[in-house]
């Protein structure tokens, strides 16, 4: 069973990630998962393999040196971030096959809310979503029309959530973020997850317009569907 909870909104990223590391550290094999639904304040995050160059201008935006796997991205108002303290242990998954759990449960809530080309980037982790050709000198609009891009083409995909994960002792935490309904300007500032020029959306951007707690729910239940799937040893997504 994993315990799904929202976290005092909005959140410092420095508070919940500290109390992820704690709950990992004093976690055992009876500990039941967690997902911790977050909305952060503004904040840029490097990730371990983060490079300072591709911070182009941070503004008055705080940037934190974090622990997780990957680069540079932007967390704000508007986007939920699923924080999944998960003990891969206990599922029998490896990180590989975690990742793509992940990247199939943001695919999932997508297709069920309309945006049935959402798909995976080869050597790019994230969630992408197809663009129109017209639309892509215009990412931070919300008036632009998306959609009726080719998937099979990776230069028309524009990137809707990022991840990044920690493991220790074979427990993992952070997790996935979603954009749902925020200023997308801050992405100007950096080169989202390393990439120079990715374009990055939000579901608003792509005209569906929902509540951001309908949409961490909606995430939240998709994912923790799939490690119980897990668990009982059959795959949910």
């Amino acid at each position: 069973m994993v315990t799904i909870n929202w976290r005092k909104r909005p959140a410092e990223y420095l508070e919940v990630w500290q109390a992820m590391q704690a709950f990992t550290e004093a976690r055992d094999g009876q500990t039941p998962d967690e997902i911790w639904l977050v909305e952060h304040r503004p904040v840029y995050t490097l990730g371990q393999a983060g490079r300072p160059e591709h911070i182009l201008h941070c503004g008055s935006i705080p940037v934190v040196q974090s622990n997780r796997g990957g680069q540079v991205t932007y967390h704000g108002p508007g986007q939920v971030l699923a924080y999944c303290l998960i003990d891969l242990r206990r599922l029998g998954i490896y990180a590989k096959e975690y990742v793509e759990l992940l990247e199939n449960g943001v695919i999932g809530v997508l297709k069920e809310l309309g945006l049935t080309q959402a798909c995976r980037k080869s050597g790019a982790p994230g969630v992408y979503v197809p663009v129109r050709d017209e639309a892509r000198v215009a990412l931070t609009s919300s008036l632009v029309p998306w959609g009726g891009g080719d998937p099979e083409h990776e230069d028309d995909l524009a990137k809707i959530a990022a991840l990044g994960i920690k493991i220790r002792h074979g427990c993992a935490y952070h997790g996935v973020a979603l954009n749902v309904a925020m200023d997308l300007s801050p992405f100007l500032g950096i080169n989202p997850c390393g990439y120079e020029g990715l374009r990055t959306v939000d579901l608003q951007t792509c005209g569906i317009s929902i509540p951001l707690e309908q949409a961490g729910d909606l995430l939240a239940l998709r994912l923790s569907q799939a490690f119980e799937g897990y668990s009982e040893g059959r795959r949910i997504m």
